[in-house]
């Protein structure tokens, strides 16, 4: 059973910094990839930053020069995210993929950005 842990997220004002962690136990199967998506009332889910095996970190625009994601250990990810704005406020959450297609979620940590 894979299982994926999330820690960190709460409440900071504008201009603050967060940490997220997220670490995979019970995976069988190599990483393809490992990062953190999230979901802001009525959107959809979105990237945040994702570590592809290989060495590749990917970022969308919104979040390039503020969010850095780094790998601590063979399955575990750390989200530093510096600079937040209000338009960061959203629940993050974890995704593990393998060499073979499966597909894992953590259950969501909430990050709120006050103005």
């Amino acid at each position: 059973q894979v299982r994926l842990v999330e820690s960190g997220g709460g409440l900071v004002q504008a201009g603050g910094s967060l940490r997220l962690s997220c670490a995979a136990s019970g995976v069988i199967f190599s990483i393809s990839a490992m990062g953190w998506y999230r979901q802001a009332p009525g959107k959809q889910r979105e990237l945040v930053a994702i570590y592809i095996n290989g060495g590749s970190t990917n970022y969308p625009n919104s979040v390039k020069g503020r969010f850095t994601l780094s790998r601590d250990a063979k399955n575990t990810v750390s989200l530093q995210m510096n600079s937040l704005k209000p338009e960061d406020t959203a629940v993050y959450y974890c995704y593990y993929g393998t060499t073979r297609g499966n597909e894992y979620w953590g259950q969501g940590t909430q990050v709120t950005v006050s103005s």
